[in-house]
Parts: structure tokens; C-alpha cells; sequence
């Protein structure tokens, strides 16, 4: 093996030992709003906690709604969870701002989820880009389809942990068909364990989460130590498949909040989730946080 290979395989072992302290990437905030009466409305709003610290992104709502008593708040072992009543009049939310400063600093985004008195639902999500959200009346289908699979992609592109794992795979991979054969048995192999978590088949236990994410970052070792010793290329879509269950499950903590959410919408959710993360795999040299 080349000098040169061996410095990127050093590397790469470096950057998942790395991902092994760093755990699993941010995990989105949430926030739920449900018109319980004309212009009055019930929120829920979740911020991750990391390592002790709230993730530091603040709920404004828009000028001229008034809260409806004392905001209570819940202290969870992942997240902190507010929940208020605002009264907006009778013109209600629509076409109105709400905005989360502070999200512009952060690498996270955070899902919106509406639900109007009339069975109306719609939902999105907001990024640092564009640290706001405008309440609209309706979503179509074609919109929450967009909105999951560009999910998928930045799930990928700001969650490194797989993305170095898919590169790891595919390092000294230079069958084509062999390319196909790995990447396909990982993408099926997450798709189930993701699957199997939104139904909801997945451990609850508090041990569970740290495990799996112990796991992807040792996965990762693993696969940089047999990229460096010599891998035999004829079962590497075992060692995807293997390892893509233990993504998978990884991918379904960082949707968690997004899938419990999802209301009537959770199998296309699920659907257009995936096909984010397929593409990122397959175009690995584009899943780069600048090509956001």
C-alpha cells in the first residue's frame, strides 16, 4: 500500500475516533402548534440538550400575540420541553412570522409541525439559513415529500458519522458492481432498522441510544483498521449490511421527534426520508457541509 493511502487511511481512522467522543450529530428542535379555538392555539416547544447545555435557539413569536397564562417546563434527559397558550386574535396565525434566533449559530434545524381546528395540517422545516417560518394555511403532499427528502440529504451531509462510514466502505472499492452491491446492502439494511423504529419495535431503555451511538463511531474504527490491515472485498456488503442495521437505528433517533410527529403523513415521510440519505451515499464526494 502507498505512503500516500496509508496518510488517508490514518486519517480516516483519526476522523472516526473523533466521531467515537463526539457521539451522534445534533438533534433537531421541534415545534408543534395546534389551534385549539379561533385564534387561540397550543405550543410545544423542544430544544435539545447537549452534554448538560440547551441548544441555544430562543421561540419569538409574532408582534401583537399575547400568552395565555405562565409558560410550564419540563426538564427531560435529552431536551427541555415548553409548553405555552398564545391568543392571536381573530385573524389567527396565518401569514404571520415566527422566528428562532440563535438558529443561524447552530448546525441543527428545526421542525414545524401545524395543526388547525378545521383537521388542517402542514409541515416544514427551518434552518440557520432562514431562521424563520411564515404560517401558511394548507401543505400539499409534493411539499412534505420536498421537505423530508431535502431532510434526508442534510441528515447525511451534517451527520458525518455515516457519511465516514459509507467512505470507509467504498475506500477500496473499485468493482463497480461490488459499489453497487455495498452501498445497496447498507441503504436496505438502515431502511429496516428505521422501519422497524417508527413502528416502534425499537428498545425505549435510556441505554439504548448511547449504545447505538458508541456503536456507528466503532464501526467506523472498524472500518479504517481492516482498510489498513486488508479487507476481503467479497463479503464487504455483509459488513455494510451488519453495520447498516446499527445506522439505521441512528437515523431514526436523529427523526425521531420528525416521525412522531408526522401525524396521517408518516409512511410518506419515511418514504421521502430515505431517498435523501440514498443519494448523499451515492454521491459521497458532494455530501460536504459546503455543499448545503
Amino acid at each position: 500500500m502507498s505512503a500516500l493511502k496509508r496518510s488517508a487511511l490514518a486519517l480516516f481512522l483519526l476522523c472516526g475516533l473523533s466521531s467515537l467522543a463526539r457521539a451522534h450529530e445534533a438533534r433537531p428542535a421541534y415545534l408543534e402548534i395546534r389551534e385549539t379555538a379561533p385564534g387561540r392555539y397550543d405550543l410545544l416547544w423542544r430544544t435539545p440538550v447537549l452534554s448538560g447545555m440547551r441548544l441555544p435557539v430562543v421561540l419569538k413569536v409574532p408582534e401583537g400575540v399575547r400568552t395565555v397564562g405562565e409558560p410550564t417546563i419540563q426538564e427531560l434527559t435529552d431536551s427541555l420541553l415548553e409548553r405555552r397558550t398564545i391568543d392571536a386574535g381573530s385573524a389567527g396565525l396565518a401569514g404571520k412570522r415566527i422566528e428562532f434566533p440563535g438558529l443561524q449559530l447552530t448546525i441543527t434545524d428545526v421542525l414545524v409541525r401545524v395543526h388547525m381546528q378545521d383537521g388542517r395540517t402542514w409541515t416544514t422545516i427551518v434552518r440557520g439559513s432562514q431562521p424563520w417560518v411564515e404560517i401558511a394555511a394548507d401543505q400539499t403532499r409534493r411539499q412534505l415529500l420536498g421537505t423530508y427528502v431535502v431532510h434526508g440529504i442534510r441528515h447525511i451531509l451534517f451527520g458525518p458519522d455515516h457519511l465516514l462510514f459509507v467512505f470507509g466502505l467504498l475506500l477500496i472499492v473499485q468493482n463497480r458492481w461490488m459499489l453497487v452491491k455495498t452501498v445497496t446492502a447498507f441503504t436496505v439494511a438502515h431502511s429496516i432498522t428505521l422501519l422497524a423504529s417508527a413502528a416502534g419495535f425499537a428498545p425505549s431503555a435510556l441505554w439504548f441510544p448511547p449504545l447505538i451511538e458508541v456503536l456507528i463511531a466503532l464501526s467506523i474504527v472498524y472500518m479504517a483498521l481492516e482498510n489498513i490491515v486488508g479487507a476481503k472485498l467479497e463479503r464487504r456488503w455483509l459488513v455494510a449490511f451488519g453495520f447498516g442495521l446499527v445506522h439505521g437505528f441512528g437515523f431514526s433517533f436523529a427523526l425521531r421527534e420528525s416521525l412522531q410527529f408526522a401525524g396521517s403523513h408518516l409512511a410518506l415521510s419515511l418514504v421521502s426520508f430515505n431517498p435523501g440519505n440514498l443519494y448523499s451515499e451515492f454521491n459521497p464526494s458532494e455530501s460536504s457541509p459546503g455543499a448545503a
